[in-house]
């Protein structure tokens, strides 16, 4: 039956191959002229879980308190010294600048200039106090002494201004939809639109740090918009990688080819796929994420691989003396369902993506198997299609006959790893290296290993600017904060403060929270205040009208309650976002929050920055087991219905799971955290690296169902497509080598990563798989005086024992 459709396919395609390239042509103009119109595109929302229980509370009260995407602008005076006429004028201006760029949430910019910043002192009458900043203040000495005095009143060193008084801060929250300008407005559609994160990235460093950093005054600016900025002007070098592989592309294929026909027709059916692809993105409204734009390079590079083995059946074809048309009808009828199957593997193994619920990672499954659809379409009927009209020379010709009847020494070496002995050695040798894989993936990590923006290098603009803010600030964009729900006025009832007072204590002595704050341990110091200023009644008030007195002098805009007290966030600053103190704050939150939930009180995690990154890593953690059951499922159950074969399939999956084994240990060696970015690359090597084991098994499957020893019929696929799988493994290998030149330390992880795989499964499809074959297949052979394309000419199958 599938013979049968097979025929009919060809049939149809050869006989209308004007047509066929006709309509290959116009649909690559069409979605050539969409891919011109394809722009990058991040957004915040796109890489945050929504679905987790985290992130629907931290939706849920974003609006009272802030979202997780936030601004942070040190300015630093290089003296060390802020209190400066100078100084107090740039901050003054960023601060003006920032609360005017679109995107800001004016009513979340603050910082000493701010109505908001205020301080209070006890005097003999009570109280005074006002604005840290006076509306009618002078940068002179009288008036920059007021403020610095203010500032000691106020209680922000540490947040607004450095703890050694050398920088000041600008926050701002960002908004996620932004207003269409009134000229740009057309009636009838919405009047608000997605905020380009990566255009105000631009802007905040044109308008901020270009603007007003001078050699004294230094810009240090961070934040989820500003880091997207970043990764993406890293991620423009991707076009430079992608001419290099390219040429590098190029010079392999015409060195196994040695036809520059040959060359050209795969690398052109490659990049129509990717034209495909991107046109295609655009036609389904989808723009590319930085955090994806590999991806198009990946699917070229798997084009090419694809394409060699297109060539190498059609030049084998060819120079057993059939002509350029049917040799090209005899390699599309012998490479169309091993082809379909290894590339639909890829394709439903990127699928299995959209299992995540982190947009971003969705957003990649379609890019990556909308890009592998495609090169079913221009790699298994357009590339053939192209070749039946290709001139062979005489003299290649010749070539191709001579190198088709010359045995190969290689093959006769690598076959013997079919023996009975030898495949023995190599499944032990295959097990133990599985044992020591395993063993060590177990230590793998969920999440960062490192301080800084991971998908950035270490000595990045971006992550010195977030060493600095660390080092001299007492707060941070890794803040986790935990929303306490209770009742109205539930900040009057002394039992409740006390609740979260005691909460609040315990998390702040965990290892990795820098510092904490909550409506009850800023109440206290009001109380205080009212106490002349006496440290010994820094305590809460028993009773509800004193605790009334305290809580009444804090306002709402100080994010630490709601409008009717019953909702008091805990602040948790943490040192860093590493994995390790995600997951020890997150655990110890968890644990007390067993102890002092209540009907009354309920706390829940998790807003803020840190607590984003607490629910993605988590969501990855779960998503890991899934996603591998479904790639292997799916990959199992093409394999079986292609060779309908337990066995067969068994041959392709068990080294495929060695060699991802060996990748998650190659992972904990190179301390690599398993992220939003590195989960999808163990997907793409098992659903690509699946392709070689297809290639080499179709050819034997035939062969030892007819009886022939696994030695022979291996031997035999390394004659027919030896060439074709090592050039393909060493080729892609090669391609995604040259990401560990980028200036995003992600791509240098994913090129890295993918290398081994590609390399490895190359190596296990060479090595194991025949090994794995003798296993299975051991005494179902029989001679049958078949000849076979190997060895010294032409060799008999052995005489064997009947299965």
């Amino acid at each position: 039956m599938l013979e049968k459709w097979t025929n009919t396919i060809e049939q149809v395609l050869f006989r209308h191959r004007i047509s066929v390239l006709f309509l290959f042509a116009v649909i690559t103009v069409g979605l050539g002229i969409g891919a011109s119109q394809l722009r990058m595109d991040a957004a915040f929302t796109k890489n945050i879980p929504l679905n987790h229980p985290y992130m629907k509370t931290y939706m849920e009260h974003r609006e009272q308190f802030g979202g997780a995407n936030s601004i942070m602008v040190a300015v630093e005076d290089v003296s060390g010294n802020i209190y400066n006429p100078k100084f107090f004028d740039v901050l003054r201006q960023v601060h003006d600048q920032l609360f005017f760029i679109p995107g800001v949430d004016r009513t979340q910019v603050k910082s000493l200039f701010s109505p908001s910043t205020r301080f209070t002192e006890v005097v003999e009458d009570g109280f005074r106090g006002g604005p840290v900043i006076p509306a009618d203040f002078q940068a002179d000495d009288v008036g920059l002494a007021q403020v610095k005095a203010n500032v000691e009143k106020s209680g922000v060193i540490g947040r607004m201004v450095s703890d050694n008084y050398g920088a000041a801060m600008v926050t701002a929250q960002l908004l996620d939809w932004v207003p269409v300008p009134e000229e740009e407005q057309v009636a009838g559609q919405p009047t608000t639109r997605p905020m380009d994160v990566l255009a105000f990235a631009e802007q905040l460093e044109r308008e901020i740090r270009a603007q007003y950093q001078d050699d004294d005054i230094k810009i240090h600016i961070i934040g989820f918009a500003k880091m997207a900025g970043d990764v993406a002007d890293g991620a423009k070098d991707v076009v430079l990688f992608f001419l290099i592989a390219i040429a590098i592309t190029a010079a392999m294929v015409y060195a196994f080819s040695r036809s520059i026909s040959l060359t050209v027709l795969p690398l052109a059916c490659s990049l129509v796929a990717v034209v495909w692809q991107l046109g295609g993105l655009t036609v389904l409204g989808f723009g590319l994420d930085p955090m994806s734009i590999l991806v198009p390079f990946l699917v070229f590079a798997i084009g090419v691989s694809h394409g060699v083995q297109m060539i190498n059946a059609v030049g084998r074809k060819v120079a057993e003396g059939l002509s350029a048309k049917v040799a090209a009808e005899a390699a599309f009828r012998g490479l169309l369902v091993p082809g379909m199957v290894a590339l639909l593997s890829d394709t439903v193994g990127f699928l299995t993506l959209l299992s995540i619920d982190i947009g971003i990672i969705r957003e990649l499954a379609i890019t990556a198997s909308l890009g592998v659809a495609v090169i079913i379409l221009t790699n298994l009927v357009l590339l053939p299609v192209l070749l039946s009209y290709t001139r062979f020379s005489d003299r290649y010709l010749h070539r191709l006959q001579r190198e088709h009847d010359k045995a190969h020494p290689l093959w006769d070496r690598l076959a013997g790893v079919a023996q009975p002995r030898a495949s023995v050695v190599v499944i032990v040798l295959t097990a133990v290296l599985f044992a020591f894989g395993y063993m060590q993936a177990q230590t793998m990590k969920i999440g960062d290993l490192h301080a800084g923006a991971p998908a950035l290098k270490s000595d990045s603009v971006y992550n010195l600017d977030t060493a600095f803010i660390t080092e001299n600030f007492s707060i941070t964009t890794d803040v986790l904060t935990v929303i306490v729900e209770a009742f109205p006025e539930a900040c009057t009832y002394h039992d409740v403060m006390t609740q979260i007072d005691r909460f609040q204590w315990r998390i702040e002595n965990v290892k990795g929270v820098q510092s904490t704050a909550s409506l009850s341990s800023v109440s206290k110091m009001v109380n205080g205040g009212y106490n002349e200023g006496n440290p010994k009644w820094r305590v809460l008030p028993r009773t509800t009208a004193t605790l009334v007195q305290a809580t009444s002098r804090i306002p709402t805009s100080s994010g630490l309650l709601n409008g009717n007290c019953s909702v008091m966030p805990v602040y948790l600053f943490l040192e860093d976002h590493k994995a390790e103190t995600l997951s020890r704050v997150v655990e110890a939150v968890k644990r007390e929050a067993e102890l002092f939930n209540s009907d009354r009180l309920k706390f829940r995690l998790a807003a803020g920055p840190a607590g984003v990154m607490a629910a993605t890593n988590e969501a990855v953690a779960a998503a890991q087991t899934p996603m591998m059951l479904y790639v292997y499922g799916a990959v199992f159950v093409l394999c079986l219905l292609s060779f309908r074969s337990l066995r067969a399939t068994l041959a392709v999956i068990l080294p495929l799971y060695v060699v991802s084994t060996l990748a998650q240990a190659l992972m904990t060696y190179l301390e690599i955290g398993l992220t939003v970015s590195t989960l999808p690359v163990i997907a793409l090597g098992v659903g690509i690296g699946v392709d070689y084991g297809i290639y080499i098994l179709s050819t034997m499957t035939p062969l030892l169902r007819e009886g022939v020893t696994p030695q022979t019929a291996f031997r035999q696929a390394l004659h027919e497509r030896g060439n074709a799988v090592i050039f393909t493994g060493i080729t892609l290998a090669v391609g995604v080598s040259t990401w560990a030149f980028s200036s995003l330390k992600f791509q240098m992880d994913m090129g890295i990563l993918l290398t081994f795989m590609f390399l490895v499964n190359m190596l296990a499809a060479i090595l194991v798989l025949p090994a794995l074959v003798q296993l299975f297949w051991r005494g179902r052979h029989r001679g049958n005086g078949i000849k076979v394309q190997a060895g010294d000419d032409a060799q008999e199958a052995p005489q064997g024992r009947a299965a």
